[in-house]
């Protein structure tokens, strides 16, 4: 065992302890995977992330991402909270522009953007996202465990980017605020079930635009100022690998933003909020430029830092 640099980071907030937080040990050379499994299931945390020099010479580092069941090959939480924790403890991309990240599923690009109240954002570049048709006997299992009537869901889909989801698109905010799931009921089903729903849009936009309150959009040129008012309310249940309800989930709302954009649900642009059952209040900014490349970010906050003996 040695002394490896730690530290713990909450994701898509810029308040400790209301986002999502995500365990990462620095210079994991050397650790096997029983020792990183271990690890994980000692954090008890969604995810815990290790990070090492990169295989691939485009890539700055290189992470693998835990959770107390088995390794993933991408998460969006842990992508964003990892190259926090890595520029926070001093390292330097090849490119000043883009944060290239090696994982599971390839090399994944992270825009940094200034802020001009609160240090800087993240934004990773969703990876491309397998969209399938859902059994209806599993859809109507899944609205029976979620307490749903078929009129209350408008779509359905399954995303996979890496993680898989069923996804839902709900009638209206409430109704995914008012869920009550029978996660013993989603468990048995093998299902990780992500429902989202889009607030209506206000009577008279502000002219400067809405939502976001960046001066720049993830690196693809000048962006209106914007208010702080979420367009889209998400949770996200994936109780069939010990986690009923997630905080803030990055890779569920990268490929709901592919889906919804594609299908004309969703705007180029919007704010997402989620968290609010579990007492967070977690904020994304998605956004697709002009090359049709969809941007998931958000501001991160270490809680935790120090070493540990691995």
């Amino acid at each position: 065992m040695q002394q490896r640099l730690f530290k713990q980071v909450d994701v898509f907030t810029a308040t400790p302890y209301f986002g999502n937080p995500v365990a990462v040990v620095h210079d994991a050379s050397g650790l096997d995977d029983e020792a990183m499994q271990r690890f994980a299931r000692w954090t008890n945390l969604s995810e815990t992330c290790f990070l090492s020099a990169p295989t691939d010479p485009q890539a700055d580092y290189r992470v693998r991402i835990f959770t107390p069941g088995g390794e993933l090959p991408f998460a969006g939480h842990p992508t964003l909270g990892s190259c926090h924790s890595w520029l926070q403890a001093g390292g330097q991309p090849r490119r000043a522009e883009v944060i290239v990240q090696e994982c599971g599923i390839g090399l994944i690009r992270i825009h940094r953007q200034a802020l001009a109240a609160s240090g800087q954002q993240l934004a990773f570049a969703a990876p491309p996202v397998k969209r399938s048709a859902i059994d209806p006997a599993l859809l109507a299992e899944v609205a029976q465990a979620l307490g749903l009537q078929d009129a209350q869901i408008l779509a359905a889909q399954m995303l996979d980017n890496g993680p898989r989801w069923l996804a839902l698109l709900l009638d209206s905010p409430e109704t995914v605020l008012q869920l009550t799931p029978d996660h013993p009921a989603l468990a048995n089903l093998q299902v990780k079930v992500g429902v989202a729903a889009f607030y209506p849009p206000p009577e008279t936009p502000p002219l400067i635009g809405r939502r976001n309150r960046e001066a720049r959009a993830f690196g693809q040129g000048p962006a209106p100022l914007l208010s702080d008012a979420p367009d889209l309310e998400v949770r996200a249940f994936a109780a069939c690998i010990g986690i009923p309800e997630d905080p803030v989930t990055g890779s569920l709302n990268a490929s709901l933003a592919q889906w919804l954009m594609a299908q004309g649900h969703a705007p180029e642009r919007y704010r997402v909020s989620q968290g609010v059952c579990l007492g967070r209040a977690g904020q994304l900014h998605i956004e697709r430029d002009a090359s049709g490349q969809v941007w998931v970010g958000g501001e991160s906050v270490t809680c935790v830092e120090g070493v540990v003996m691995l």
